[in-house]
């Protein structure tokens, strides 16, 4: 893969919220993203974080109704409907106490980065999901005492476009859909949060 092939993956590589339930996600994208997990950068090399992936149909759609979708949206507006839910969940898990949570956050930040990026090179959309009934997908998944659930990721082929766009003309960073139900996701410019030397300076 080359720079511009690189620069493309990060691109297209957006948030998806409606599937296609009739295409699993298959074998070989799944042995990948495993890949890319295990071959995530963390804290110290500790190696603490845990996960589920969670593919048979009836515990995906349990964890389903535990989820919450673009909260940005007018209600229901951004969840998706009967045969546009996810065909697979990644549950991410941690043992409490084991390092700081700023830590623990950027090791999940990276690792979610891996697993997505990894996903996506199959064409296979994510939706990460912090919004969630953590107690009720605890249950649903067998977590055991002293293991917390962090977030929950979706998985499935698109049945919709994403877009970046330009910020809104007063300046709004939410994104939105469109009457075919496509995102449009707002971004600002790069000399707007990325400065030379010192904060505030641009080259």
């Amino acid at each position: 893969m080359d720079s511009a092939e690189m620069m493309k993956l990060l691109e297209t590589r957006r948030t998806y919220r409606r599937f296609d339930e009739t295409r699993p996600v298959p074998d070989e994208a799944v042995r990948d993203m495993k890949a890319a997990l295990r071959l995530s950068s963390c804290s110290s090399n500790r190696q603490l974080l845990r996960f589920v992936f969670v593919r048979d149909p009836e515990k995906v759609k349990a964890v389903f109704a535990c989820t919450r979708w673009a909260a940005m949206l007018p209600e229901g507006r951004g969840t998706p409907g009967e045969g546009q839910r996810p065909v697979m969940f990644a549950a991410l898990l941690f043992e409490e106490g084991k390092i700081p949570r700023w830590m623990l956050d950027t090791d999940a930040g990276i690792a979610l980065s891996n697993l997505t990026l990894a996903a996506w090179t199959h064409g296979i959309g994510s939706c990460m999901l912090g919004n969630i009934d953590r107690e009720g997908i605890s249950r649903i998944l067998k977590v055991p005492e002293g293991m917390t659930l962090h977030t929950v990721t979706a998985f499935g082929y698109p049945a919709h476009a994403c877009h970046i766009v330009p910020p809104g003309p007063d300046g709004s960073l939410k994104y939105y859909m469109d009457e075919q139900g496509d995102f449009y996701v707002p971004k600002r410019e790069e000399d707007e949060f990325i400065f030379a030397e010192e904060y505030g300076a641009h080259r």
